[in-house]
């Protein structure tokens, strides 16, 4: 049974794979994010000098819930763009940034490592923005819903990089993550 799949079919296969990307995005950032205590939850958090234009706590997860969600949609649409020949290199490049994504949250809340925790971040807006540009080569839609999560992680990248400045001796501030934060 060859030939081409009717536009019902494309949207079917599209949905398919929106079904598995956009919950598998969510979870993996969920679990990142709980993996140790962090943001309003993390008393090391709390004890940080902040530059001025860091945002309440409430805005990252809805920040996070909702550039998951594109970045899902985004993964689902060239996951579904058989047949593209940078197809492979998209999604390779799109693991990799989102990986170190996952990365981020352990090594800042969890480890306490700031420094690190830009570095990551520095690399991850670079094999972001080149997901992006192969992205836009294959489905142009979903490389526009990569730039919400470019400047959000820019933004990420320019707070914590202030925060180390502020905070230059931040590792010493409370008890890291794997230490109990239970007051009795």
């Amino acid at each position: 049974m060859g030939g081409i799949a009717s536009k019902e079919q494309l949207r079917m296969s599209f949905a398919r794979w929106a079904l598995f990307c956009v919950p598998l995005i969510l979870l993996l950032g969920f679990l990142s994010g709980r993996s140790v205590p962090a943001g309003d939850n993390s008393l090391w958090y709390q004890a940080l000098a902040k530059p001025a234009l860091t945002p309440p706590g409430w805005v990252f997860p809805l920040a996070w819930s909702a550039l998951y969600i594109m970045l899902g949609l985004a993964l689902a649409m060239i996951a579904n763009a058989r047949g593209a020949g940078l197809r492979g290199m998209a999604i390779g490049l799109f693991v990799a940034q989102f990986g170190l994504n996952l990365a981020w949250t352990p090594l800042f809340f969890g480890a306490h490592r700031i420094n690190l925790a830009f570095i990551t971040l520095i690399t991850m807006l670079v094999l972001a923005i080149a997901t992006t540009i192969v992205f836009s080569r294959i489905r142009p839609r979903a490389a526009w819903l990569m730039v919400p999560y470019l400047v959000w992680i820019s933004f990420a990248a320019a707070l914590t990089w202030r925060i180390g400045q502020l905070n230059p001796d931040a590792q010493a501030l409370v008890p890291s993550a794997r230490t109990s934060q239970v007051i009795g």
